[in-house]
């Protein structure tokens, strides 16, 4: 009997990883004739670089960068195991959770650091990179980034502008000609689950300035800027990236990754892609997935709903398992879900919960196994 296990991580709690080998464990412990393939799922979110290196055996680099504020910190990109594939979590250098939040403040912040870890990936002679670009703590449309890239952003003396979405203003022209020319040979995929265009009352600033530390006078002028920006994006590069759904994603980055010809795509589409998922499901009699908490929004790009998708085209049925299961999860049967279960043994604190989620997992996985032997 073949089963593949492809869930999330349990946030807080578990990653993918972890989640993979205690379902792993409990299943063997009835039977050790079942072969079980392990792979570590994401949605593009938090835990996407982990579980595409976990899932294809690659390797992570820790490299110098900067953060929101222009300070040097460590963050971390992959590369996938067997490909000339990076992948870069933009929060892990430009995002929300690396400045308190007495700090953040969208004026200022820059996705620099972002630009860098791509610049680093670049030395290691991928054809593609994959970025995740959720939790910015940004609001400079991608400026940084590029020019961390070599691109110039200049006011109207000639000189570089700063830093943040404030600086916006000053831009006077864009200048490609510096631009790292690796890039041209790079495919660039961006995880983006997002559909805001970068400026107006669904845009960048006014749906997501506030979290980030905008009042509503600096959310006028970030949305103002962002617009002044994207004109002279058009008038420069010959790019009308204003409208462009997911432009607005992550502060304007997808705006600036447009610029790059990056393709903006659901993030559980990247990772069933990048981790060969169907390919892997394919002649499993089951397949069991699932992630900290599911309820009917699980059905919108949620990488339970991506695996039980994918094991439906091939006829194979689903357990999805989660710690906190939603009062509204029946709908979820009508798109494909066969079971759901939650894995806590009783009622609990979140803190016992989250501490114990690898023994609960075992042993709802044994269960499971025992179940499955009285049908074979």
């Amino acid at each position: 009997m073949k089963i593949v296990v492809a869930p999330d991580s349990f946030k807080e709690s578990m990653s993918a990883k972890e989640v993979c080998d205690s379902i792993e464990k409990g299943l063997l412990s009835v039977s050790r004739e079942w072969e079980i393939v392990k792979v570590p799922m994401a949605d593009g979110g938090e835990g996407t670089l982990e579980a595409l290196v976990d899932a294809t055996n690659g390797k992570i680099f820790s490299e110098k960068t900067l953060n929101p504020l222009g300070e040097e910190i460590t963050s971390q990109f992959g590369i996938l195991g067997g490909k000339n594939i990076a992948i870069i979590e933009m929060a892990s250098t430009s995002g929300l959770e690396l400045i308190s939040p007495e700090k953040r403040n969208p004026y200022i912040t820059t996705t620099y650091g972002t630009g860098q870890l791509m610049l680093r990936a670049l030395e290691q002679n991928v054809e593609e990179i994959i970025l995740g670009i959720g939790g910015s703590a940004t609001n400079d449309g991608g400026a940084g980034m590029l020019q961390a890239l070599g691109a110039k952003l200049l006011d109207k003396n000639g000189d570089e502008i700063g830093f943040g979405g404030y600086e916006l203003s000053k831009l006077n022209k864009i200048d490609f000609s510096n631009l790292d020319k690796r890039l041209k040979k790079v495919k660039i995929l961006v995880a983006c689950d997002v559909t805001n265009p970068l400026t107006g009352e669904n845009g960048s600033s006014y749906i997501f300035g506030k979290q980030k530390g905008a009042t509503p006078e600096m959310i006028e002028v970030l949305d103002k800027n962002l617009l002044h920006y994207s004109e002279i994006i058009k008038r420069d590069l010959g790019f009308d990236v204003n409208n462009i759904p997911g432009a607005g994603a992550a502060g304007g980055l997808g705006a600036g990754l447009l610029t790059l010809g990056a393709i903006l795509k659901k993030g559980i589409e990247i990772v069933i892609e990048a981790n060969e998922l169907d390919k892997r499901i394919q002649g499993a009699d089951l397949v069991i997935t699932g992630e900290g908490s599911i309820d009917g929004q699980t059905r919108f790009g949620k990488t339970p709903y991506g695996v039980v998708s994918v094991a439906k085209k091939y006829n194979i049925p689903t357990i999805t398992l989660a710690g906190n299961v939603g009062k509204d999860i029946d709908i979820l049967y009508d798109y494909g879900f066969d079971t759901i279960f939650s894995i806590m043994q009783g009622v609990d604190t979140l803190e016992n919960a989250l501490k114990n989620g690898k023994d609960n997992i075992e042993r709802t996985a044994k269960n499971i196994g025992h179940f499955i032997k009285i049908f074979k």
